[in-house]
């Protein structure tokens, strides 16, 4: 983007919304330091920069006051080799400035360019430093505007905003040196009618504005009535409920304001151009009258060269001008985005690798909680003293009502978020010890709500071990029983998922996701409810990938189906943050208390054994009609 001084086509606002105007970020030398502190890497080409400017801005008027040259020695003087001499070297004059105005514009566009690229990367690393917390408690769409519109705004501030500054101030000094070599008195009168110029055109921009947000709040209005109505689903509730005059009114109504507001905006356009027009040639005809009576009346050495280039260079003026005025609105917005940019990066990771991390050999998996606590925000307590001890090889269930806090104990582990009381020990070391890295590439997680990327089978498995061979997924899927699926598919592999996995069923993702754990290959595997949200075939397909790996590794499972936690060597019941039953399944059903009223609610629908059985005779029957099922 070149630096030249825009004209008065800018399209963007002039003035402060009242809102921006209450938001105003407080500039101080920190601030403003810290800005430049993205240029001081680039200071070779900013100076690079700033000689072009200046250069280009002292050419760009020299053809004005070449003109004067022209008209005065060449034509009046009526000499034809100054005046071709004069037009040429006001022709060369003007390519240079084009030429390095070019040289500016690449030199500009090159620092933007890295400079966004820097925070972009500053701010991504940043931000996959943050904690879960982080991500649930902020906006997603905040977190990807920053991202993107608010960096890029940067680049529009370096591009726009700092070299407007620098042009157009260089420009006018240029200018307003030239206009007092050849005339002070008509040089003032410049000075004096230029910012005259800028007052109409800053209160009709903002008169359009208006006009212009309040024309897109109708058309959002307008919008909304077409998505509704004239959707499948709206359509049938309009004609079942009689509401089509009711319905047409509401969109006449809305349609006519849209053409008030379209004239209105139109109109304010044409008085807007008009103004402009006549206050654009007010300046130069008052330097031609001043000019004429200074040389008829007082005798004056002015020359019509002179009066020339002083009107030339008053239109110079213009721009510029207007431009400096409005400085201070693209300053605010500027130093506005650069604020929210800051406000991220300067948020302290919540979780973060400890100073002298520690690596182990090897993980086994193990697991103990002693007197977890955990809260969101301070009183309200998630987990309340939780302990247990998960052994190497073995596996537990966590069972409980909803918002228990079974899912939070389990992100405990791998340091989604950190306990706010007690110790969590993975294989015996607190894990606020241990390297993040090594930790988490140790734990393997199934969740319910199972994310893939929009790519192949393959490409989502490869995610997991990124140099893993054919074999090993084939492997790797064969156990999480969705090979033969993956074979039926004409790309086998390679087979497309679609966005977040949509052309696949949720037993099928599910699958792939337990495959894509599989090839990590961690010492603990954790199922968070990874069948809850399925039909019962694909649940007995997961099941039967499930249990192999309950058996051979350390595991934890969550679950609100019985099919899920059978196999566990133990049963944890959580409820309201604390752990209030713990034992085998037949031993809590016959306590009568939360796991048997669990098992009643939850589980006892797919036990068809009749009521005069013992609880052993239900499991066993429950365990029959399960794998008979299977089978």
């Amino acid at each position: 983007m070149s630096m030249r001084p825009a004209g008065m086509g800018r399209g963007m606002r002039n003035f402060l919304t009242e809102e921006e105007k209450e938001n105003a970020p407080k500039v101080t030398k920190e601030l403003l330091a810290r800005v430049f502190s993205w240029l001081k890497p680039y200071w070779k080409q900013f100076v690079l920069t700033l000689i072009c400017i200046l250069i280009s801005s002292v050419l760009s008027i020299l053809p004005s006051v070449l003109t004067g040259e022209i008209i005065d020695q060449g034509l009046y003087g009526r000499n034809l080799e100054v005046l071709i001499r004069l037009i040429l070297l006001s022709l060369l004059v003007t390519f240079l400035s084009n030429l390095i105005g070019v040289a500016e514009a690449f030199l500009n566009a090159w620092i933007a360019q890295h400079i966004t690229f820097d925070m972009r990367n500053e701010m991504f690393r940043h931000l996959e430093s943050m904690s879960q917390r982080f991500f649930t408690t902020n906006n997603q769409g905040d977190i990807v505007t920053r991202m993107t519109s608010d960096v890029d705004g940067v680049k529009r501030v370096i591009t726009d905003t700092f070299s407007s500054i620098l042009s157009n101030s260089i420009t006018l000094i240029v200018a307003m040196v030239a206009m007092f070599q050849r005339n002070w008195i008509l040089a003032i009168l410049g000075i004096i009618i230029v910012p005259l110029f800028a007052i109409p055109t800053r209160r009709a921009g903002k008169t359009r504005w208006s006009l212009t947000k309040e024309a897109q709040e109708c058309n959002d209005q307008i919008n909304g009535i077409l998505n509704e109505t004239l959707s499948v689903s709206g359509q049938t509730l309009v004609k079942l409920f009689c509401k089509e005059e009711e319905e047409y009114k509401k969109y006449e109504e809305a349609n006519r304001k849209m053409i008030d507001l379209n004239i209105r905006e139109s109109m304010a356009g044409r008085w807007f151009r008009v103004i402009i027009s006549t206050v654009s040639s007010i300046g130069p005809m008052l330097l031609y009258l001043v000019g004429g009576i200074l040389m008829m009346k007082y005798d004056s050495d002015l020359t019509v060269g002179d009066i020339t280039v002083l009107v030339t260079l008053l239109s110079r003026m213009y721009g510029p001008v207007n431009q400096l005025l409005n400085i201070q609105v693209d300053w605010i917005r500027s130093m506005a985005l650069f604020t929210r940019i800051f406000e991220y990066l300067d948020m302290e990771p919540e979780i973060k690798n400890p100073p002298h991390p520690i690596i182990p050999d090897k993980a086994t998996g193990a697991v103990r909680f002693d007197h977890v606590g955990f809260y969101y925000e301070y009183p309200h307590h998630i987990l309340k003293n939780v302990s247990f001890e998960l052994k190497a090889g073995h596996s537990v269930a966590i069972v409980g009502p909803s918002g228990s806090g079974k899912s939070t104990m389990i992100n405990l582990i791998p340091r989604l978020y950190d306990a706010t009381g007690g110790v969590v020990y993975f294989d015996e070391t607190d894990v606020k010890r241990l390297d993040l890295t090594w930790l988490r590439s140790n734990i393997g997680i199934v969740t319910q709500d199972t994310y893939l990327f929009n790519g192949t089978i393959r490409e989502n498995l490869l995610y997991a071990k990124p140099d893993a061979k054919e074999r090993e997924l084939i492997d790797a899927c064969e156990k999480a029983n969705i090979y033969d699926f993956i074979q039926t598919q004409p790309d086998g592999l390679d087979t497309m998922v679609g966005n977040r996995g949509l052309k696949l069923s949720g037993g099928e993702k599910q699958r792939i996701s337990i495959a894509r754990v599989l090839l990590k290959n961690p010492a603990l595997m954790i199922f968070d409810e990874a069948t809850s949200a399925l039909d019962s075939i694909s649940e007995q397909k997961i099941q039967a990938a499930i249990d192999p790996l309950i058996e051979s590794r350390t595991s934890i499972l969550i679950a609100h189906r019985l099919s899920t936690i059978l196999a566990a060597d133990e049963i944890l019941v959580l409820k309201d943050g604390k752990i209030v039953e713990r034992g085998q399944h037949a031993d809590l059903v016959r306590k009568g208390g939360v796991y048997t009223e669990l098992y009643e609610t939850q589980f006892g629908a797919a036990v068809n054994a009749g009521d005069g059985q013992n609880e052993e005779g239900r499991v066993a029957g429950w365990n029959a009609s399960y794998t008979e099922g299977e089978d």
